[in-house]
């Protein structure tokens, strides 16, 4: 299936060797992807020379949070190309251990199309996760990003300053968020049982101008009084003090005891500004609260959802089912060419999001459901009428699908195409790859007829990284 030249257009011009790719015989490109994958293997052999004690702490950072970004775009794009295609190999053989013949030209299991590229190449980032470590110079209340790992005890907070993805409003509200806790009497929280309290920041922007500021505190004995007392102080800084440089417009603070939590655990505080920003993908305007899932690269998602609903060939009686739809991006963005959608959230503010979005942007045909998939999901399905025909989007966390969200979507024969969105196609998704391919398995109740993988397209959305998200086609 050809996805229309309006979405080739973009790949041709932003990267020539991409159009490049997509005209060579299968081994032919196989041969010029593992070419420039070796070349960029041995740099990064070079490169890991760096991360002894000779090497700069920037370059550690570089090396470990983006590595392909010394690399020509076009070469980033190659190399994550042959990174994909060995996914699509792996599951091929998966398959065939499995009984299925899945094998095709190439050893994949499916066409594989060139890495999609981003409209935007630096600084691309709309959401930044700061955290509170040891620097370099041993300060403990170092605002930056982590080299190193917790379970070998060598971690260093690095400063971002000088990282290609991150715009420069998230440096800015990082540098200012340190000034804050270094000039504050109490601690920063690094190992809950060790006692602290300033903890992680998350910025996120849009396109529109907003600026949302999260800080996560953990309070360990402190009483009410003196809450409120860091929540004013905190408050002051960003609205009269230094931190009015950054012109935030929504000041979060969540009281948190653990490494993540939602707002249902412990709720986001509203300290200054909006509750809300707001973001416009493809002329539709979507409203993001502090913890709703929205795709990191707005640009590129765009991308992404066009493709998406070329590739579901949805058509006005269809009823398209977005599973994991955060604000209900896909869905809505969708919605105009098929006869409902229906949306399904774990996070409840997401689910809030959607509904308003929907009504904000005069969109009826829809329905959202807030809760776990594996419990909304079966329910759902499990009255579909068969003669109304079903398209899926699933765009889960890298923890993949729950067992029982495979299972209703196995066994729903209305659903005769499924659109699997993976950032991570190698690790838990694959499982859910296999679970919906394999054979009628009465053990796991996986009674319906299988999928097959049909057509997978990679889309960077992560440029300078070695992650891209994967479109993989499945139909039967």
């Amino acid at each position: 299936m050809a996805l229309s030249s309006a979405l080739r257009l973009p790949c041709r011009r932003l990267c020539p060797s991409s159009a490049l790719l997509s005209s060579l015989p299968g081994r032919d490109r196989s041969l010029l992807t593992e070419k420039t994958a070796a070349k960029w293997k041995e740099k990064k052999k070079a490169r890991e020379g760096c991360s002894l004690p000779g090497s700069s702490w920037e370059e550690r950072l570089v090396n470990a949070v983006t590595p392909l970004s010394r690399l020509p775009y076009q070469e980033q794009l190659q190399v994550k190309y042959e990174s994909q295609r060995k996914i699509l190999q792996t599951l091929a053989s998966r398959l065939e251990e499995l009984g299925i013949d899945a094998q095709k030209p190439g050893g994949l299991c499916c066409p594989l199309r060139p890495v999609v590229p981003s409209p935007v190449i630096n600084g691309y980032r709309n959401k930044s996760t700061f955290s509170v470590n040891q620097g370099p110079d041993g300060n403990p209340k170092t605002v930056g990003l982590y080299v190193g790992t917790g379970r070998a005890g060598n971690i260093v907070c690095v400063k971002a300053n000088h990282m290609e993805n991150i715009p420069p409003k998230h440096k800015q509200v990082a540098q200012c968020y340190e000034e804050f806790i270094r000039c504050s009497p109490l601690d920063p929280c690094i190992l809950f049982h060790k006692g602290g309290h300033w903890r992680e920041l998350v910025v996120r922007t849009t396109s529109c101008g907003h600026t949302m500021a999260i800080i996560t505190f953990h309070p360990q004995d402190l009483g009410q009084e003196a809450l409120a007392t860091q929540k004013t102080l905190l408050k002051e800084f960003f609205t009269c003090g230094p931190g009015t440089v950054c012109a935030v417009t929504s000041l979060y603070f969540q009281e948190s005891t653990m490494t993540r939590c939602s707002h249902e655990q412990s709720p986001f505080q509203l300290l200054h500004g909006e509750p809300h920003i707001f973001e416009e993908v493809l002329g539709l305007k979507f409203r993001i609260s502090p913890d709703a899932f929205f795709q990191v690269n707005t640009g590129a998602a765009e991308v992404l959802y066009q493709a998406v609903g070329e590739l579901s060939q949805a058509g006005g009686d269809t009823v398209l089912l977005d599973i994991c739809c955060g604000t209900g991006t896909i869905g809505l963005s969708l919605a105009h060419q098929v006869s409902k959608i229906i949306g399904i959230d774990v996070v409840e503010k997401a689910i809030e999001d959607a509904r308003w979005n929907a009504a904000f942007n005069g969109i009826s045909n829809c329905e959202f459901h807030s809760g776990k998939a594996e419990a909304v999901l079966p329910q759902l399905l499990s009255s579909w009428e068969d003669a109304q025909p079903l398209v899926a989007v699933v765009n889960p966390s890298r923890a993949g699908l729950h067992y029982r969200v495979v299972r209703a979507i196995r066994n729903c024969k209305s659903i005769r195409r499924l659109l699997y969105i993976s950032c991570k196609p190698e690790g838990e998704a694959m499982r859910n790859f296999l679970e919906l391919c394999c054979p009628s398995d009465p053990g796991k109740k996986l009674a319906g007829e299988p999928f097959a993988p049909a057509l997978a397209i990679p889309f960077d959305m992560f440029p300078h990284t070695v992650h891209c998200e994967l479109v993989l086609l499945l139909t039967r």
